[in-house]
């Protein structure tokens, strides 16, 4: 019931906070065999750890993950992996004035309202660096998925403000400090950010992910429908205001004539579901969205409130992002993966597939 646990035959549950000692999860389901390292992990870690570029927030964090169980000998043993990341660069200082105000757009006053306490360093729990969390975690799932089905999962950033991609060249995603598919976006994105910065505000962003080559059959057609579980957990990840699966909200404008996807003898002829048709996989690849808001603390002053009531003017200090889309690819790419693992191995029980890795 606390909430700190996802999946339910491949489990996360993570622990920590932003200015604590550490961050920490446990993964249970995992199949044994798996080849995995700690380098597996970080690979993901290190393409969403704050300070990657001069466009995100300024903290320092190595990120650096230890498996502390749950791996012997170089591979997976069945058993709960335990991770583990040290926080080394916190600055609780930062936050020592607000600890009695409640931060408008942020978590404070609901945080307050449901447990009588708060973590004001950082937002606590609130604070989007529990995502390292998710994003360890999804790596196992990502290699895994890799591994068996040889499927990809990947994430882009499709909007920053009203920037727009107009292209997507994978390819390209990997070679900016943006996750941008768009090369011509590139510049405009940066000199948006650094007037972002210079006045003391920020921006929102639309992030896309795609996981192809996912086997038809996952997912269950009730209340567990493959769509509704993707987009509880990307509805999950820290600011996300929005998500789409397929069209999403483009449906409303169409016509079912021109929203179907039709078939062939070689299958599907378009994809407007998404990859997804009564909440069961197609083996199409699936296509989500999602839309973050613009980061809540900024330097820009606003109206605050004290516990006791008092409405008092505040600007943000401390180091934050001035667009939070720009570290959330990896995050919404760990997301997918969770639930595609997930329902892999929950299709497997009920359908008697094989899901162990070991030579036997």
């Amino acid at each position: 019931m606390p909430g700190s646990s996802f999946g339910k035959a491949f489990t996360l549950t993570t622990f920590g906070e932003s200015h604590g000692v550490a961050l920490g999860a446990v993964v249970d389901g995992c199949p044994p065999g798996l080849a995995l390292t700690e380098a597996d992990i970080q690979a993901d870690l290190d393409r969403r750890r704050p300070g990657r570029s001069k466009y995100t927030t300024r903290r320092q964090e190595a990120d650096q993950a230890r498996i502390l169980s749950g791996v012997f000998e170089g591979v997976t043993t069945g058993t709960p992996i335990g991770l583990l990341i040290e926080n080394t660069d916190a600055r609780s200082r930062d936050y020592a004035n607000i600890k009695d105000l409640y931060r408008p757009s942020h978590a404070d006053f609901s945080y307050d309202e449901k447990y009588g306490i708060r973590d004001y360093r950082g937002g606590g729990r609130a604070s989007a660096r529990e995502t390292a969390m998710r994003v360890a975690a999804g790596a196992i799932a990502k290699k895994y998925l890799s591994v068996r089905h040889g499927a990809r999962i990947r994430a882009c950033v499709s909007q920053v403000g009203e920037l727009c991609a107009q292209s997507f060249e994978w390819d390209t995603v990997e070679e900016n400090p943006f996750f941008c598919p768009d090369p011509a976006l590139i510049e405009p994105i940066a000199e948006l950010i650094d007037r972002l910065r210079e006045a003391g505000d920020s921006t929102g962003a639309t992030i896309t992910v795609m996981a192809e080559n996912v086997p038809a059959g996952l997912g269950e057609p009730v209340f567990d429908k493959l769509d509704a579980e993707i987009a509880a957990a990307l509805m999950s990840i820290n600011a996300v205001k929005g998500v789409e699966i397929g069209e999403g909200f483009g449906v409303a404008s169409m016509v079912g004539s021109a929203h179907r996807d039709q078939m062939s003898e070689s299958g599907f002829e378009s994809n407007r579901a998404g990859g997804i048709l009564g909440g069961i996989s197609t083996g199409e690849p699936i296509i989500a969205r999602i839309a973050l808001k613009p980061t809540s603390s900024i330097a820009k002053t606003g109206r605050a409130r004290t516990r006791t009531g008092e409405v008092v003017d505040l600007a943000t200090t401390g180091r934050h992002d001035p667009c939070v889309g720009l570290r959330a690819p990896p995050i919404a790419e760990a997301m997918v993966s969770l639930v595609l693992m997930d329902h892999w191995l929950r299709q497997a029980g009920q359908n008697g597939r094989e899901v162990s890795l070991i030579d036997r």
